[in-house]
């Protein structure tokens, strides 16, 4: 988990050139004859062409959609969700994808970053969301490839970010706005619907925090370090997908970006502004854990020394009686060893005198215990 921040260069210079070599640099494959799905089309969820008028009508073969698209003045939509490396190679030929970034989209765990392979532009988005039930956050992935005239994304994990874009587009009409921007309108609505998400689960965890605040505040005497202790690890869950993905998008409001039209960047900005808000959300969470759970700690070592001293006190108290039934018990204890020959014995008083002995004895020792705070 221990990587660089979003943006780093791939063995070379900073806009990723030395890698572009790497990147399948041959024309479009051409549709062949028809010879049933192959494995890369069945992997396939959607493959759809869209104009500034729409989504054209059904769905297209992955060979020959790209050809399809410049024909039309359009872009197409290639969507895979978790594809093994066979199945993605032949996409990645069809597109001319870069080699270094095909291998990152097929294995995932990657940060949210933004590389540039010549004239292809890489994205990585981790969506989440917050499973309330459990105090989960639950992390998806999605990789973004943005050419002239294609989109392909990559999806690891349940999220429902790109149906819902797919919907937004396939509804849209003339004129709106993703379709005017082309490939990367995709990308940015795919960036908002993430980021949007942001604000909700912080929002389910302000209500969680206040729960637990509630909880060790009020009087409950139970230990709640576990819960808190849990929901910060998720809280830290949350971090890794919010913090490195602000540069990304910082980056995406610049001029030399591809495929980014300039009316495009104030929208990457206002979704910028949303990631900061939700990466300083993020930080006063964890802030306010830390204080939570250093609190609680604290209750409960109170409560564990109260405790203590409760325990002291009656040790005391038993004490304090013994040392008085002691008494008696030897007193009883000499005069029961049954010799002929004891002083006492033929006293007239000797009796009651032993009996006011022990009482006296005793009576002295509970005002001695009492004024020292032992009884």
């Amino acid at each position: 988990m221990a990587r660089t921040l979003a943006w780093r260069p791939r063995r070379g210079g900073t806009d990723g050139s030395a890698a572009t070599a790497h990147a399948v640099d041959r024309p479009h494959a051409a549709p062949r004859p028809d010879a049933g799905p192959t494995d890369a089309e069945r992997a396939v969820g959607d493959c759809a062409v869209y104009t500034p008028d729409g989504r054209v009508e059904g769905r297209l073969p992955l060979h020959g959609a790209v050809a399809s698209a410049e024909q039309r003045g359009g872009f197409v939509w290639v969507g895979v969700q978790q594809p093994s490396a066979e199945e993605f190679a032949e996409i990645a030929a069809v597109f001319g994808l870069p080699e270094l970034a095909v291998e990152d989209a097929v294995k995932a765990h990657q940060r949210p970053k933004l590389e540039v392979y010549g004239d292809v532009l890489f994205a990585v988005l981790k969506p989440i969301r917050y499973v309330d039930s459990e105090e989960v956050v639950e992390t998806a992935e999605i990789a973004v490839f943005v050419g002239r005239t294609f989109v392909v994304t990559v999806r690891h994990g349940v999220s429902d970010v790109l149906a819902g874009v797919r919907r937004d587009l396939d509804q849209a009409g003339q004129g709106h706005d993703l379709l005017a921007h082309g490939p990367a309108g995709v990308l940015y609505a795919a960036a908002d619907r993430v980021v949007d998400a942001y604000d909700e689960v912080a929002d389910a965890i302000d209500i969680d925090i206040e729960q637990i605040e509630g909880q060790v505040f009020g009087g409950d005497e139970e230990d709640h370090a576990q819960r808190i202790y849990k929901l910060k690890r998720e809280v830290l869950e949350f971090r890794r997908a919010v913090a490195p993905l602000e540069r990304p998008l910082q980056r995406l409001t610049e001029t030399d970006v591809p495929h980014v039209p300039a009316a495009l960047r104030p929208f990457f900005r206002d979704v910028h502004d949303h990631a900061e808000r939700a990466a300083e959300r993020v930080e006063g969470h964890d802030r306010l854990l830390t204080d939570v759970l250093s609190a609680d700690l604290a209750q409960v070592s109170v409560r564990q020394n109260r405790t203590a001293v409760r325990q002291n006190e009656d040790m005391r108290k038993i004490s304090a009686w013994a040392a008085i039934a002691l008494v008696p018990t030897a007193v009883a204890g000499i005069y029961g060893m049954n010799f002929q020959y004891m002083p006492e014995l033929g006293w007239r008083f000797g009796y009651p005198a032993v009996l006011l002995l022990i009482l006296v004895v005793c009576l002295g020792l509970a005002r001695l215990f009492r004024r020292n705070g032992w009884l």
